[in-house]
């Protein structure tokens, strides 16, 4: 069982060092702010004789587009002029944000060990969401137990750098398949499967219909919500140009369009219309995903990427509210040719079960913004990934070999398991994966005639298995659609047991000290001989390049774990 962590939250001395410091910034920004306005008024004075004055709180005049600008309401590029940060004059900052346990997590039991001979088909879609592993770095950051954590999550966070197709290929993705010793158990398997999407060439080229949709309730009136998502947008607007269309939609108690294809090199107009978005009201989010929707197919570009972004903390509370609800409206609206991405903001009535939904089932992805830096690996680090879809509906079909395997059990995944039948049903909805992205998949496997593996069910009375000879361990099947195509495609994949003789890569050390240190911090029945010392040792021998320092961030996070549990 784990340990509880409370004992470990800050003293009451640090509280008060914290606060002190609060007002102290406090007092500066509102001083800061006096200051900016003394020197705004002057400049307006200083102004009222000139024959062209020009207000400090009005657009300057914008960019020459890449194409002509469509007609816009003045309405639309209107701005609160006051500073946007002063809504949160306090002196309280996203990262001094207060952390509360009221956040809603789905549930999903773990796999178990299967057996081979009467269950010889694993089918699951895939899942390129990371929003586990930035929710697990803040709750661990802020000392508390992390809990909700999806598995595939924290090991597909990272970027292992597989080989990539080249562009032009006849698949859009390469298979990459390694196997060795499992770790944490003994006499068992470990083996991993890849998946690397190629990276597009030019996409600045691509023309992008985007459609924010920002969630501006009462709930976001917080400095980890509507402050950070103001900063990410921010960041997103630079990353914009001539080519592509924005739109922006607001929603508290009613949902507002504040922006209707506005190009994007209007990057001045567009800051100013985030900036002034200020929180308050009830949450009518499902009819605003609506008007997204409408927007969004209205202004679609054919061959471009039309996308919405959501925005918000997923506390929807007027109207349809549900997760079944949410997830029905998104399956209606999916096959426009219309892709969505979640950003989730805030920790405490966090509805994480409510985005990962959306995103499931809504042709998109997932992701957790934490910080600001967390902010530009997703919308700049990794735009591409984030924006261009290479293929959807991608579902993988694993069949072991029951000469070879006993038993296996998939790690992770556990919200996105599929029927075997749903494998060649083009009509069941599975993930999506974009520019670059990789999905790494780890299976614990039980070699057949091992004690452990035997057993589980009883032998069939009636069924007799036929020897093929083969010395496979499994085969890989992937299914997937072109982006705006409507018949999958299959690819097919042999792993013999020669893999096991290969050796492994780097990548399959570090990925599998990030799977084991899953196992640890969901508390899985299936741990074996985890332990933090173990994911240490590996980790670090297998850091390997870390540009980012993402890496060397983990491996600071499961040192801290250990700390604060003593596992």
């Amino acid at each position: 069982m784990k340990k509880a962590i409370s004992r470990f939250l800050a003293p009451a001395s640090a509280h008060k060092q914290a606060s002190a410091q609060k007002q102290t910034q406090a007092a500066a920004k509102k001083v800061v702010a006096l200051t900016l306005a003394l020197v705004l008024s002057l400049a307006l004075i200083a102004g009222c004789g000139s024959s062209s004055p020009v207000s400090p709180f009005l657009p300057m005049p914008a960019p020459a587009p890449a194409a002509p600008a469509p007609a816009a309401d003045a309405s639309m590029y209107s701005f609160a002029p006051e500073m946007w940060d002063e809504a949160w004059d306090d002196g309280e900052d996203w990262r001094y944000a207060q952390i509360d346990e009221t956040d809603e997590f789905g549930t999903a039991l773990e796999s178990p060990f299967i057996d081979v001979r009467t269950s010889p088909l694993s089918t699951f879609s895939s899942s390129v969401n990371t929003a586990s592993y930035s929710i697990m770095r803040r709750q661990i950051n802020s000392n508390m137990e992390p809990t909700g954590l999806r598995i595939e999550e924290l090991i597909n966070y990272f970027d292992f750098n597989y080989a990539a197709p080249n562009p032009g290929s006849e698949h859009p993705f390469s298979i990459i398949t390694e196997a060795a010793q499992c770790p944490w158990a003994p006499g068992h398997i470990l083996a991993k499967i890849a998946v690397q999407g190629v990276r597009l060439e030019h996409t600045e080229e691509i023309a992008n219909n985007i459609v924010f949709l920002i969630d501006v309730s009462g709930s976001m009136d917080r400095p980890d919500r509507l402050p950070l998502v103001i900063e990410s947008m921010n960041m997103l607007i630079d990353k914009l140009s001539g080519n592509d269309r924005i739109s922006i939609v607001t929603y508290a108690g009613k949902e507002q369009v504040l922006a209707d294809s506005i190009p994007g090199s209007y990057h001045r107009e567009l800051r100013s219309i985030i900036g002034g978005l200020r929180a308050g009201g009830s949450t009518a989010g499902a009819q605003a995903l609506r008007q997204a929707y409408t927007l969004a197919s209205k202004n679609f570009i054919e061959g471009g990427n039309n996308r919405i972004i959501l925005a918000t903390d997923g506390d929807f509370n007027v109207g349809e509210s549900s997760v079944a609800d949410l997830t029905k409206l998104v399956e209606t609206e999916r096959d426009r040719g219309i892709f969505i991405s979640v950003l989730g903001y805030g920790m405490g009535n966090l509805k994480d079960n409510m985005m990962e939904s959306i995103a499931n089932n809504g042709n998109g992805n997932y992701a957790y913004i934490d910080t600001i830096q967390e902010a530009k690996k997703v919308l700049v680090d990794e735009f591409d990934s984030t924006m261009f879809t290479i293929a959807k509906d991608v579902k993988l079909q694993v069949e072991f070999n029951p000469e070879m395997i006993g038993s296996y059990r998939l790690i992770g995944y556990d919200t996105r398991r599929l029927n075997n039948e749903d494998f060649n049903d083009d009509t069941k909805d599975a993930g999506e994966i974009g520019s670059g992205h990789s999905v790494t998949v780890f299976y614990e496997l039980i070699p057949a005639g091992m004690a452990s593996g035997e057993g589980l069910v009883d032998p069939l009375r009636y069924s007799e298995s036929v020897s093929t000879g083969s010395d496979d361990l499994m085969t890989v099947k992937i299914r997937y659609k072109a982006p705006s195509g409507g018949e999958s495609k299959l690819v097919e994949h042999a792993v013999g047991a020669s893999t096991l003789k290969k050796g492994v890569s780097d990548s399959f050390v570090f990925a599998s000290a990030i799977a084991e240190f899953g196992l640890i911090v969901t508390d899985s029945s299936f741990r074996g001989n985890s332990s933090i010392t173990n994911v240490v040792s590996r980790a670090n021998a297998s850091i390997g390049e870390d540009s980012f320092g993402l890496r060397t961030e983990f491996l600071g996070l499961v040192e801290k774990y250990g700390r604060l549990t003593g596992y």
